[in-house]
């Protein structure tokens, strides 16, 4: 559905006021937690890209994404966010 529309951006923070350019190949709601897969904006199309996988997480009333350091629930997220990429590819 995310295709019918365009890509959509986000732009994120580090603890260091670095500013990134993502741009958002899918989300997920798995096991009660909201995940997204996500590229550099930057990529070119002949760069290897690298997807990154973040986790929404409550903190201080906000939410925040932060990487996903517990092995494996990152291998479980990465295994349904190619499921539902292969999915869309299909349709």
């Amino acid at each position: 559905m995310a295709d019918e529309y365009g890509s959509d951006f986000l732009t994120i923070v580090d603890e260091d006021g670095n500013e990134y350019e993502l741009e958002v190949l899918t989300t997920l709601e798995w096991n009660g937690s909201s995940y997204m897969a996500v590229i550099p904006a930057s990529a070119g199309d002949e760069e290897e890209l690298e997807v990154s996988i973040l986790k929404s997480v409550e903190e201080d009333g906000e939410s925040i994404l932060c990487a996903i350091e517990d092995e494996q629930e990152l291998q479980d997220v990465y295994d349904q966010i190619m499921e539902l990429l292969y999915e869309e590819e299909d349709e």
